[in-house]
């Protein structure tokens, strides 16, 4: 919920920029002061370190803002710009390239020698390549700017080191239901900048509702609130009820906090593997319906539960690579949303099968010995000697064929004379 809090810096209205007329109701519902801000009280609460920063009036530093859709990144570095008395200047990596940052920081150096320090907030920093990142680094690094950049994919791979080292990377965790029904009640109640003058009327439990299916994203909220009420026809006596079947049509789909493209992509599949290692078949039947219900390929998904056959199953059930290769087959033959079902057959055969990384560890230790021994020759005798020249050198001396000699089997060593003896399956 909101964080109250005293002094100017928190209280006073940021310079928010002038709203086009039909702006949407998440764009006139941002925060115009910390202490409207909801959530994030590991950054912004009694003594964390945003709020001693903005409390002790010290310099803000550099940041990377990684959080979520919708869990008030822009709002937050707006605010801190204010607080901080700074220039804000928004800049998104999606339309700008390096031409519009150097105008950016152009005019942040003359800002500068007004004496006013200059925020260059970059929206969806992970966007820029490696190139448009360095071009920030001069300006960062002289104080002609703070650079402040937000992003939702993980800054350890998106960001460039440099810049990271330059900056403090500030994690904003997704909002809780909680969070999301204050963030509602302020809309419907504010005559200003919210609903109130529409007369909107929702029972707690649809607010709740709206709240968990939003996913902790803000924007998602708001914006099904606002098509919901813009949907409903007031009353005679001027109150719009609010129905649950309006406020489902709104919603629309199930939102899925997946991207094939980012790092939820593979904390799912993560997910989903590590749940069916584990042997939980409930947990794995629902990461997999993340997977799916989200978009994510289901031939992706396919190829992961056969590698885990072998992986984790192994021996133990031959059986499993057979139903993982046979779901993966039939998912390609017939695809989504019927691929669903072999998926799930799959999912949860090698949930309930027994589980051994025998395979794993052989290979591993195999590969051990392989790497040390790299240079150690064939033996002689399991060579073949397809030409004179090579049989007259002894290729293939000694070799005995094991189906006419059986004794061959535990009397003719196939490993390298000094690996002799090594075990690496133990089943």
């Amino acid at each position: 919920m909101a964080q109250e809090r005293t002094g100017h810096l928190f209280d006073e209205p940021a310079d928010e920029p002038e709203l086009e007329p039909g702006s949407p109701l998440a764009e006139r519902m941002r925060p115009t002061t910390l202490a409207e801000f909801v959530g994030q009280a590991h950054l912004v609460g009694e003594g964390s370190l945003l709020n001693r920063l903005v409390a002790e009036r010290r310099p803000l530093p550099s940041l990377i803002l990684w959080g979520g859709p919708g869990t008030g990144k822009t709002s937050l570095a707006r605010l801190l710009a204010r607080s901080a008395g700074a220039e804000f200047v928004p800049v998104s990596a999606v339309y700008s390239g390096v031409k519009d940052v150097r105008a950016a920081i152009d005019e942040a150096r003359r800002t500068r020698r007004r004496g006013k320090r200059t925020v260059l907030f970059v929206d969806e920093i992970h966007r820029f390549n490696k190139a448009q990142q360095d071009a920030l680094l001069p300006a960062v690094e002289d104080g002609t700017v703070t650079l402040i950049g937000a992003t939702t994919e993980n800054p350890s791979f998106e960001v460039t080191g440099a810049l990271l080292s330059r900056s403090r990377v500030v994690v904003l965790h997704p909002l809780t239901e909680e969070d999301v029904v204050a963030i509602l009640r302020r809309a419907l109640s504010d005559r200003d900048r919210g609903l109130a003058e529409l007369q909107p009327l929702l029972p707690d439990e649809e607010l709740e509702r709206l709240a968990r299916a939003s996913g902790g994203d803000a924007r998602v909220a708001l914006s099904a609130l606002e098509a919901a009420v813009d949907a409903t026809p007031p009353d005679p006596d001027g109150v719009r009820r609010v129905t649950d079947a309006t406020l489902t049509q709104a919603l629309g789909r199930a939102r899925y906090s997946y991207d094939r493209q980012g790092e939820d992509h593979y904390n799912l599949a993560s997910a989903l593997i590590k749940s069916i290692r584990n042997s939980d078949v409930n947990a794995a039947l629902y990461w997999l319906a993340r997977l799916i219900e989200g978009g994510a390929d289901p031939v992706f998904i396919a190829r992961r539960l056969c590698i885990l056959a072998s992986e984790d199953v192994g021996l133990a059930d031959p059986q499993a690579i057979v139903q993982a290769a046979a779901a993966a087959q039939v998912t390609q033959l017939i695809g989504l949303p019927e691929g669903l079902y072999p998926l799930s057959q799959a999912t949860i055969y090698l949930a309930n099968a027994p589980k051994s990384n025998a395979i794993k560890r052989a290979y591993a230790a195999a590969a051990a010995d392989a790497e040390a021994t790299a240079r150690e020759p064939v033996p002689l005798h399991l060579r073949n000697a397809v030409t004179p020249l090579m049989k007259a050198t002894g290729y293939g001396e000694g070799y005995r064929y094991v189906h006419d000699d059986p004794d061959a089997r535990k009397e003719m060593p196939c490993l390298p004379k000094g690996l002799r003896g090594r075990v690496y399956f133990q089943p």
